[in-house]
């Protein structure tokens, strides 16, 4: 732990944990700056402004990454439909999940926005088609990604591949702890190397490595709806995005970098919140979904 504080240029002004156990034990360093969501403070925001926007993640965020069934309780999806009513609101869903599951999820939320697959696929409600990246439509690569991501799903007991339209993701949230740990390390690593000179992306999230194209990032999703916000005269002045992985991380960065931009009249209020108590670009933290 003295050796990442000597190594941290601004060490002074952070404070350093060692956390987990066996293969899962880090050392972090947080911000002071970096502290718990308050309810008031965010309510107090919510309350004195009027052109809001919502961006959430849904594993981890909306439905704990433990539970089995990954549908949305029926207090979530009043939650969503309550807050999407509201005009002041543009609502989205930003999520690595399929379009499909998603559809099927949130059919009765009809004004809430959806973007899947990290916005490889986006939608605006649920009377608006479904927008493409075409610019990513290179899939060729998934063809040399299955057969690796196959050969260590045979190796490793408990995991499982998921094929998405503009993905491929290998799970081992059921395998072994820390057998499936050293094994996404080192199918990241193998992946990496045959997709050198390919137009994708590899990327390991919890208990997942995921493979994507090149670009598609939540990022884009929260920047697309915020400067279309900007362009049709109404810039926010109110951002919330909550999310729990690396690839909210893309948001959080995004939200600062837009709403930093000349044509606003004035900065909104932002609350960019990881769940759980992490080394993230996000200003706050949630203990957990609930």
């Amino acid at each position: 732990m003295q050796d990442l504080e000597r190594a941290c240029k601004d060490h002074y002004t952070k404070r350093c944990w060692g956390i987990g156990l066996g293969l899962g034990f880090r050392v972090i360093s947080l911000s002071h700056g970096f502290r718990k969501l308050s309810i008031d403070h965010i309510v107090s925001a919510y309350k004195r402004t009027s052109r809001r926007a919502i961006f959430l993640d849904y594993d981890g965020t909306l439905v704990p990454q433990s539970y089995i069934n990954k549908t949305p309780n029926p207090e979530v999806v009043s939650v969503l439909n309550s807050l999407c009513n509201d005009t002041k609101n543009i609502v989205f869903i930003v999520s690595g999940r399929a379009r499909d599951s998603l559809n099927e999820w949130f059919t009765s939320c009809k004004l809430l926005g959806l973007a899947a697959e990290h916005g490889y696929f986006l939608r605006w409600n649920s009377d608006s088609e479904w927008e493409t990246s075409h610019l990513f439509a290179d899939l060729d690569w998934k063809q040399v990604v299955l057969p690796v991501m196959q050969s260590y799903t045979e190796a490793t007991d408990g995991s499982n591949i998921e094929v998405k339209e503009s993905a491929l993701v290998w799970h081992h949230q059921d395998a072994d702890p820390d057998f499936g740990s050293c094994q996404a390390k080192e199918l990241l690593d193998h992946l990496e190397s045959v997709l050198a000179n390919e137009p994708a992306i590899v990327k390991r999230g919890q208990h997942i490595v995921e493979v994507k194209p090149q670009g598609v990032t939540k990022g884009l999703v929260a920047e697309k709806v915020l400067l279309n916000m900007v362009n049709a005269g109404n810039p926010p002045d109110f951002v919330m995005c909550i999310g729990d992985d690396r690839s909210d991380e893309d948001m959080f960065e995004s939200i600062l970098s837009t709403v930093s931009c000349p044509s606003l009249p004035s900065a909104p209020e932002i609350f960019a919140c990881t769940v759980g108590r992490k080394p993230s670009k996000a200003k706050y933290f949630l203990d957990d979904t609930t």
